[in-house]
């Protein structure tokens, strides 16, 4: 699952040996840069930027992780990767790089997009500039501060007699089902959220909500809070648009299920592990 090392120290400057091994988390669009291994794949690491024939957009430090000085660094989509690198999705990158490193390549790319999305003060227009002392974008002539953004996604694994509710949406690869999920809206608790969505969505209450986990997912800046939650009343209905299906399933008559790195498939597999949700 995608998440944020607890190894991984922020910072907004470096503070080790200029030297040091750093490792560099370089972005084309969505794509990482990495080199292919005979295992896996493995980041750039080189104590300053170590391809001079590939210009980058704009720089970031990020931290360290295990000491080790962490850098995000953003190229044009249209960029030729080095001699026997490749630029690749983190979600291809699952299992293939560590996962404390494609936790931080989580976090680079999070912070990548925010620092592109506001080059200008969302109030005025005024060019902004990264402050000195946090993590954020000021506005020198309206005072306006914008911090990394975060969009709260809340799911259900909603469950009644010993069968897990699931649904496909027309986004989803061919045969797949997921848990229900949407955005917070303004002014919403998560719990209120929850139910409003399962009701929009399949037309049933819900009961008993409990908190599960929650996950970073950096498509491109969610945090996925997840909640289990019983079935109350209602009959399935889906309106063909936003959801295609959804029913009722037996933990072992699962039809196909969303990638393994996604807090959906941890519900899940939670709920296969219990045997009646």
């Amino acid at each position: 699952m995608l998440m944020l090392p607890d190894e991984f120290q922020p910072a907004l400057l470096p503070a080790g040996e200029a030297d040091a091994p750093n490792w560099w988390f370089v972005f084309a669009g969505g794509d990482l840069l990495v080199r292919p291994t005979a295992d896996g794949v493995e980041l750039p690491a080189a104590s300053v930027w170590p391809f001079a024939k590939l210009p980058t957009t704009r720089r970031l430090y990020l931290g360290s992780l295990r000491g080790q000085p962490c850098h995000a660094a953003e190229v044009e989509t249209t960029a030729s990767p080095p001699p026997g690198m490749r630029f690749e999705s983190l979600r291809a990158l699952w299992t293939r790089l560590d996962e404390a490193l494609l936790g931080v390549a989580s976090h680079a790319l999070q912070l990548i997009e925010w620092d592109r999305t506001h080059q200008f003060c969302g109030r005025c227009g005024t060019p902004t500039q990264r402050r000195a002392d946090e993590r954020a974008r000021h506005c020198a002539a309206c005072g306006l501060t914008a911090y990394p953004r975060l969009s709260p996604v809340i799911m259900a694994r909603v469950v009644r007699d010993g069968q897990i509710l699931l649904a496909r949406a027309p986004r989803f690869a061919p045969g797949v089902y997921s848990v229900l999920a949407g955005f917070v809206e303004a002014g919403e608790t998560l719990e209120q959220a929850l139910r409003r969505e399962v009701a929009e969505e399949v037309g049933i209450q819900i009961r008993n909500l409990r908190y599960f986990a929650s996950q970073s997912w950096p498509f491109p800046h969610s945090l996925m809070i997840a909640f289990t939650a019983e079935y109350a009343a209602g009959e399935l209905q889906v309106d063909g648009r936003e959801l295609l299906d959804a029913g009722w399933f037996a933990p072992d008559a699962l039809p196909g299920l969303p990638s393994p790195m996604s807090m959906a498939w941890r519900l899940i597999q939670d709920f296969v592990a219990r045997g009646t949700g």
